[in-house]
């Protein structure tokens, strides 16, 4: 099935040309930040260790994992409209999860470090646990993927050893995010994160954000490769967005309620920072304004069935819902655990432009994955349509 990787037509290749040079340009500044230190290349500091790419990590984690919604309802309950989407979405939880893998590994002090993990276990450390979810998730994802993906190539049903193998993933999916959330939940020292429904938020906002890059990435293969996966499964998609978006925002909003009818400053203080300004620091307000500005946005082209089963409305209400969550969450979220700092002080956190990069860049290896992935599984899948097997 690779052959099909290596067939393309120029905008393809100029595509993973384009994701290549990204990759290059985040490798020169990964490779300075290792020769001038962290510390001056980064915006991170004393006050602020986990910055732009932690929160990358709890991001795609969160899109990796929303894939799950997809694959679930065709397994478990054999909906069939899910049929010509379901390997798609496994082939982007690979990507995903890479992403967030990447997003840890590029921060690293010295990358052999990440290695020290498994080779000196702490089983009373979340982030062993959090290793082990991921790399085993994106494993399972592509095995499953890949084995059906193959079955369909032959013209046969899958084997039934996959069967079990493709129930672990189900099972595993959510995992991936709920240990990502112990990461921050469990940290006395920061209020903003010191909450018992960090994980289902995080699982409110992987099932919104997630299936919503599938949507859009779904509809522009659509355009540009003709391959349409159906407009049922479009619309399921968006009603599984629409009530998994609602409940994020409600979280959030309990979150709030929380905060400052106890009247617990600790708590109170990192949600002014980011709304309002703190002692001063503005930096951030406006762009949080926005994030919700995006979600009210999202939640009107959501609700209304007329505006959801539009396509142009449906894609701009799924650009809003990964905007508003990315912001929140993948970026957002790191700096209001920080900041302000247990004395009450703000230190600043500005991304410098070489973060930016070395971000970019992980996200280019992740989407040069899902290009190839899908870019196989779809002309399986066209030539399946034209009635064209290979017999085993």
């Amino acid at each position: 099935m690779f052959e099909y990787a290596l067939k393309g037509k120029p905008r393809y290749w100029i595509w993973l040309g384009f994701l290549a040079t990204l990759i290059l340009i985040a490798f020169y500044f990964w490779n300075l930040e290792h020769h001038i230190g962290a510390g001056r290349l980064l915006g991170l500091h004393r006050d602020l260790t986990w910055g732009l790419h932690i929160g990358q990590l709890a991001f795609f984690v969160g899109a990796a994992a929303g894939a799950v919604m997809i694959v679930l309802p065709y397994y478990f309950h054999n909906y069939k409209e899910f049929s010509k989407i379901t390997v798609l979405a496994e082939f982007f939880a690979v990507g995903m999860v890479l992403v967030a893998m990447l997003s840890v590994f590029v921060v690293m002090g010295q990358p052999p470090r990440v290695f020290f993990v498994l080779l000196h276990p702490t089983p009373n450390s979340i982030i062993f646990y959090d290793l082990i979810v991921l790399s085993g998730y994106l494993i399972l994802n592509l095995i499953c993927g890949w084995t059906v993906l193959h079955a369909e190539y032959k013209g046969v049903k899958y084997p039934a050893w996959l069967k079990p193998i493709i129930y672990l993933a189900i099972l595993w999916g959510p995992s991936i995010h709920i240990v990502t959330a112990f990461l921050l939940q469990g940290l006395p020292g920061r209020d903003y994160w010191l909450t018992a429904i960090m994980a289902p938020r995080f699982l409110a906002t992987a099932f919104s954000a997630g299936p919503a890059l599938l949507i859009v990435l779904a509809l522009l293969a659509k355009k540009l490769t003709g391959f349409d996966v159906g407009q049922k499964a479009i619309d399921t998609i968006a009603k599984i967005i629409t009530y998994a978006f609602i409940i994020n925002l409600l979280f959030f909003g309990f979150e709030v309620f929380t905060a400052f009818y106890s009247g617990i400053e600790h708590h109170k203080a990192p949600i002014l920072y980011l709304f309002f300004g703190y002692e001063g620091h503005t930096e951030y307000v406006g762009l949080m304004w926005l994030s919700m500005i995006l979600a009210l946005i999202a939640v009107v082209l959501l609700v209304i069935p007329p505006l959801r089963r539009n396509e142009t409305a449906l894609v701009l209400a799924c650009l809003a819902v990964i905007a508003s969550v990315w912001i929140e969450k993948g970026f957002a979220l790191m700096i209001g655990g920080f900041t302000p700092n247990p004395f009450h002080t703000v230190t600043p956190y500005i991304p410098t432009f070489p973060e930016f990069m070395i971000a970019i860049g992980t996200w280019a290896v992740g989407f040069t994955i899902v290009t190839i992935l899908w870019k196989i599984a779809i002309s399986v899948y066209q030539s399946k349509e034209k009635g064209v097997f290979i017999k085993s």
